[in-house]
């Protein structure tokens, strides 16, 4: 009991000493202390101020600037898409005039999948690449769309790897199986039969109700046959 009293009194001395050295510390350096925190609220302010007073009236003009683009973009348009038609602007503008606003960062998504649907895979991939995303269909897909690129590239093994990203990114049932079928489609065109049969049979087992579920037992047939 002594032994426990006397480590407490201990601890409590050491808990006073350090409150007494940080209130010493404070009152030496009141000044600077006062500079810190008095910068600190500042940069609070100019940041709350910044984003209700610019950022959000700019990304509410991107919004209704965008809204020609898309169209286009849905209408299979992409050069207009990409540089508006002289009355509304493309998403190219969108990114220049608007690049803080989550706005400008969508449009480099759509960019991105305009170029490869117009065949320019290179600048496909820059857009692509710069497009940031967590969202659990958008974010398959941009990794799967610079599959696709990389593919019509000849670079049948970065294609793979960015196959492998979409699929493994979100496992969700619209987008995991159709990369895991372009993966294993790959895999079986480079002679990587066993790895092609594994991605198959993944396909049957975890996504059965999906298209490539519903198809995917001849593929299997297929090299199953390939491999005797």
């Amino acid at each position: 009991m002594a032994k426990n009293k006397s480590a407490r009194e201990d601890n409590l001395q050491e808990l006073e000493s350090a409150l007494t050295k940080t209130e010493q510390f404070i009152e030496d350096n009141q000044k600077t202390v006062s500079y810190i925190v008095g910068g600190i609220i500042v940069i609070v302010i100019g940041f709350l101020g910044f984003n209700k007073f610019y950022l959000q009236p700019k990304q509410s003009e991107a919004l209704s600037q965008m809204f020609m683009a898309e169209n286009y973009f849905e209408k299979d348009s992409f050069n207009l898409a990409i540089n508006g038609d002289g009355n509304y602007l493309g998403f190219l503008d969108i990114i220049d005039d608007y690049g803080i606003t989550k706005s400008a960062n969508r449009a480099k998504y759509y960019t991105g999948m305009s170029y490869l649907y117009l065949g320019q895979y290179e600048d496909a991939l820059d857009y692509l690449e710069s497009f940031k995303t967590k969202d659990l269909l958008l974010a398959p897909i941009k990794e799967g769309a610079q599959g696709d690129a990389l593919l019509e590239l000849g670079e049948t093994d970065d294609a793979l790897k960015q196959y492998t990203k979409a699929y493994s990114t979100s496992e969700n049932e619209l987008t995991a199986p159709i990369y895991m079928m372009k993966a294993a489609s790959l895999l079986e065109s480079m002679d990587e039969l066993e790895e092609a049969l594994s991605l198959y049979e993944t396909i049957k087992e975890k996504y059965p109700t999906s298209a490539e579920g519903a198809n995917v037992d001849r593929f299997i047939s297929r090299v199953k046959l390939k491999l005797g």
